[in-house]
C-alpha cells in the first residue's frame, strides 16, 4: 500500500501557484506534445536502457526484439496475458495502484478534496444514473508498470467516447490541485458485462501521454483480452461499477475512500461477484 507517489518535479509544478503558473505556460506551449514527438523518433533509443535500470523493468515474458525508439519500447507487449478466469471473480484491467470511493445517490464521486460527478467525466447523464450507489474504481499507472490493459469480463463492448481535454499529471499532488479527470484528454467506453451488470471503463491521459490506443469496439469480448494501451509514461484508469455488483477483497474494501493506495496487477482477482437477490 501506498499512500503518495509524488516525486519533486510534480511537487514543484503543482504545490505552489508559481508551478502552477509555470505549467499552464507549458500546456498553452504543447510542451507535451513535443515531448511525445521526441519520445517516438529514433534520437530517444538512447532513454530504454537508462529507463530499464531507473525503474529495475524485467523484460521477462517479453519478446526479444530491436526498438526503433522509446515509444516502441515503452508500448511493448507481452508474449501471454496473464489473468484470473474465475467468472466470479472481477479482476484488475492493469498494472497499477488502486484506490476506491464510493458513487454517492447524487452519481458523485469525491477524490482528494474534489467532487466528480459522473456525467462530467462521461458526458452522459442518462448512463452516469445507472452508477448511483456503486463504486468508482480509480488505478494510477506509473512509469514501470505495463501499460497496456484487459477486458474485466465477457460481454459487449460498445463504441468508445473520445473527449478532447489537457495533459495534466496523474500524480496525487496532482489531483489535489486540479480536477484532473474532469479535465484530462479521456475515452471512456460501456461495457455490458456477463456477471457483474454495466461497467464505464475510462481511460485518462496524462502529462505526455497523448495516446489513448484501443483495439476493440461494438463487439463481444472476452475477460483477459487486451483492450487497448497508453502511449508514453503514466496515465489512469477509472472504472466505474453499479450498485451491488461486486464485493471487493477484505485488504481493498477497507480502504475505500480513504485514498490509500493498493498494487495491483493486470488480470489479479480484486472482487467476487455479488449474488443478485
Amino acid at each position: 500500500m501506498e499512500k503518495d507517489g509524488s516525486n519533486l518535479p510534480m511537487r514543484l509544478l503543482y504545490g505552489n501557484p508559481v508551478g502552477r503558473a509555470v505549467l499552464k505556460g507549458m500546456l498553452v506551449i504543447g510542451a507535451p506534445k513535443v515531448m511525445a514527438w521526441y519520445l517516438h523518433t529514433p534520437f530517444s533509443k538512447g532513454m530504454i536502457r537508462r529507463y530499464i535500470r531507473k525503474y529495475n523493468i524485467s523484460l521477462k515474458g517479453y519478446p526479444r526484439v530491436g526498438y526503433r525508439c522509446f515509444s516502441d519500447f515503452f508500448e511493448r507487449r507481452r508474449i501471454k496475458n496473464r489473468f484470473d478466469a474465475d467468472p466470479d471473480h472481477f479482476i484488475s484491467p492493469c498494472d497499477g495502484m488502486l484506490s476506491v470511493y464510493p458513487v454517492t445517490d447524487r452519481a458523485v464521486f469525491p477524490v482528494k478534496g474534489s467532487e466528480y460527478r459522473i456525467c462530467d467525466l462521461i458526458e452522459d447523464a442518462e448512463l452516469a444514473e445507472r452508477f448511483r450507489g456503486g463504486l468508482g474504481l480509480i488505478f494510477r499507472l506509473a512509469p514501470n508498470d505495463y501499460h497496456h490493459y484487459a477486458v474485466v469480463d465477457d460481454g459487449y463492448m460498445h463504441e468508445h467516447h473520445f473527449i478532447e481535454g489537457s495533459l495534466h499529471s496523474v500524480q496525487p499532488i496532482a489531483c489535489e490541485n486540479v480536477a484532473v479527470y474532469r479535465l484530462n484528454r479521456r475515452c471512456w467506453t460501456l461495457l455490458e458485462t456477463d456477471h457483474f451488470g454495466s461497467a464505464v471503463q475510462i481511460e485518462v491521459g496524462a502529462l505526455a501521454v497523448g495516446g489513448i490506443v484501443n483495439e476493440l469496439e461494438d463487439t463481444r469480448v472476452r475477460k483477459g483480452q487486451t483492450m487497448g494501451h497508453f502511449s508514453i509514461c503514466g496515465s489512469t484508469i477509472v472504472v466505474f461499477v453499479e450498485k451491488d455488483r461486486i464485493e471487493l477483497l477484505p485488504e481493498i474494501k477497507e480502504l475505500i475512500g480513504t485514498e490509500i493506495e493498493y498494487k495491483v496487477k493486470f488480470g489479479e482477482f480484486i472482487g467476487t461477484r455479488k449474488v443478485q437477490e
